[in-house]
């Protein structure tokens, strides 16, 4: 079965211009990548938990940031994996210097038997869409568009 996740896309106006929320995925696999790797903040669904709940739970774990509403529901997109993600929206001016992300542990390098911890996100940042779009998965730059659509209609 696939797997789902649920997160935020959180935004704020900074200098009139539209920023959004976005995550570096931490680890040795993503270490010098950038383009197209930059995610929401996002998490697997437990069973039987509440979407926006599990949206909510995963960017507290994340980052530290207890996000409150209004809520805009994004809708869902899949990734090339196959992974189904769920977004909601809500506005927010998180101080990304106060990031704190839990973290997993991996044998690293492979093969070693050395088992190594790294936070589940290492870098959190705003950025305006048109920055946000090269940085974020290629699937989930749908939320950016379904976000500036739901903010000026």
């Amino acid at each position: 079965m696939a797997k789902r996740s649920a997160g935020l896309l959180i935004h704020r106006q900074c200098a009139g211009a539209l920023e959004v929320l976005l995550v570096h995925p931490g680890g040795p696999f993503f270490k010098n990548k950038d383009e197209g790797v930059w995610s929401i903040p996002k998490g697997e669904i437990e069973p039987s938990e509440d979407t926006l709940a599990a949206a909510r739970r995963e960017v507290s774990e994340e980052t530290g940031f207890e996000a409150s509403g209004p809520f805009i529901e994004l809708g869902s997109v899949t990734q090339r994996g196959g992974k189904t993600v769920i977004a909601f929206a809500c506005a927010g001016d998180f101080d990304v210097s106060a990031l704190v992300s839990n973290e997993f542990e991996l044998e690293w390098p492979p093969r070693s038997g050395h088992r190594s911890r790294f936070p589940e996100v290492d870098r959190a940042e705003y950025f305006t869409l048109p920055v946000a779009r090269s940085k974020i998965n290629a699937a989930q730059s749908a939320f950016l568009d379904r976000l500036e659509q739901a903010l000026s209609g």
